[in-house]
């Protein structure tokens, strides 16, 4: 890496690595990189009350001895409680991505909820899933995908809970090797099949804690990508883990979401000899990915489009926004398409281009100006029937926040007020807008030369742009 440090290299790793936080110094590159690593080196867990619902056989044998009509509504009361508490992590880690420290790990988190994409009814599921995800988000990949393969959100959701010796369910199995490792062309379907008797009794107890239960294990010999053995599931994972494509499958996929979507094959093979020689370093890979020049290049084909929550969290974190009815965030991430915990599948959401259609467009760039309450939510969530998009259409829909506005100018106040349009818009875009944009810029005016009613109207102009929706 060079040691030459410009502010937009600055703006552009802490736009792509810090959820579009602003930088408040302007130390090198190499400084930044360490300092983005500390901050995320302890994991703590999401300050989120521990879900409360009726677990176990006991309370289900209760609700055997209940009449029908009482047990439906028992039912329907825990379903509609399970979804409350789903909401409410996902609220909770939100906020704890828009105003905690630590943000490189929840940005890495993040991308491996959506790698190792998982939606189950069960809270505690779900809170102890991404947990896991953000425990390991920065540490080694084998000990995390062995972590996250344990988890009971994922087995009921892959169905590996019915895995059983006389009636074996490949779901999980192929997943493991097509979406978490290998990749689609790196394995056969006759691995899928011995894979599976592999993971045979692995599952979940009535507490939802993982079980092995070896009276339904197939304890028999397989053959696994041409090695054999008495199999179970451990030791599928390490024969994964020991194929290259596994190192490079997961390089290329980080290289497309952080870097660019156009792949460059001679960087990524050169990251997965790193990646792989290091043992699945996640933190080794990141770091040898953002000390690369390359990374900085904002070339067009490096420009990447924002997922839903790096935008409604990158507006939260850059101007200090926080809603004022928190269910509001749950409105927001429907509409735009993702709603955390509740990916559309298990290869989770597509991504890139697949985030933006006309509507969604739209909503996005009027966000901003929703959240400072100078527009009014117009825009309607689709209705999937799924029930939990029926729960979140129906809440609150004012998306409006309290932001401190004197203390986001506080940021310009040395800055003359003629440049404020290009200083506002090269911290906030990662690409310039049009000189006849900028013309606009330039022409806004306010009432009394108030200036943090200036920098107020600058700053959500330049945020409803097209080009704030890259990153």
């Amino acid at each position: 890496m060079k040691d030459r440090t410009s502010q937009s290299q600055l703006n552009h790793l802490y736009r792509r690595m810090g959820l579009s936080t602003v930088p408040s110094h302007h130390k090198s590159l190499k400084k930044s990189i360490a300092e983005l690593f500390k901050d995320s080196e302890i994991y703590t867990p999401l300050d989120h009350k521990p879900v409360s619902e009726m677990e176990g056989e006991e309370n289900m044998n209760k609700m055997v001895m209940q009449s029908d009509s009482v047990r439906e509504d028992i039912k329907k009361r825990l379903m509609k409680e399970g979804r409350e508490n789903i909401r409410n992590l996902n609220k909770t880690w939100v906020n704890k991505m828009a105003t905690g420290e630590g943000i490189l790990r929840e940005r890495m988190a993040l991308f491996w909820h959506g790698h190792f994409a998982c939606r189950v009814e069960r809270p505690k599921f779900v809170q102890s899933y991404i947990e896991t995800i953000r425990k390991h988000a920065l540490g080694n990949f084998g000990e995390m995908l062995l972590a996250v393969s344990k988890e009971p959100a994922m087995l009921q959701f892959l169905n590996n809970q019915q895995n059983r010796k006389n009636s074996p369910n490949e779901n999980f199995a192929r997943e493991v090797m097509e979406l978490f490792t290998l990749g689609i062309g790196n394995y056969s379907e006759t691995d899928v099949k011995e894979g599976a008797r592999a993971f045979t009794g692995w599952g979940f107890d009535a507490a939802g804690s993982f079980q092995f239960r070896p009276k339904i294990h197939d304890d028999s010999a397989k053959s696994f990508l041409g090695q054999q053995g008495n199999f179970q599931g451990e030791d599928i994972i390490r024969i994964l883990l020991e194929k290259k494509e596994t190192a490079h499958f997961i390089t290329a996929k980080i290289y497309r979401t952080f870097v660019s979507e156009v792949a460059d094959s001679k960087r990524i093979d050169k990251l997965t000899d790193g990646f792989y020689t290091s043992g699945y370093d996640i933190s080794k890979l990141m770091h040898n990915i953002l000390e690369s020049d390359w990374f900085y290049e904002t070339t067009a084909e490096n420009l990447l489009i924002k997922s839903p929550i790096e935008l409604l969290v990158g507006i939260q974190r850059t101007l200090g926004a926080t809603f004022t009815d928190q269910e509001s965030m749950l409105y927001v991430q429907k509409v735009l398409g993702q709603v955390l915990f509740y990916p559309p599948n298990v290869a989770g959401w597509p991504g890139g281009r697949n985030w933006i259609d006309s509507s969604s467009l739209l909503f996005r760039m009027q966000l901003p100006a929703l959240m400072a309450g100078t527009e009014e939510v117009k825009v309607k969530a689709k209705d999937s029937g799924d029930v939990n998009d029926l729960m979140v259409n129906r809440v609150n829909k004012n998306a409006k926040a309290t932001i401190d506005w004197s203390k986001w100018a506080a940021g310009f106040e040395k800055d003359e007020v003629v440049k404020l349009p290009q200083i506002i818009a090269s911290q906030l875009l990662a690409v310039d807008p049009s000189p006849e944009v900028m013309k606009l810029l330039s022409e806004i005016k306010v009432e009394d030369n108030d200036r943090i009613r200036l920098i107020r109207k600058i700053t959500l102009s330049v945020m409803s742009l097209p080009e704030y929706q890259i990153v």
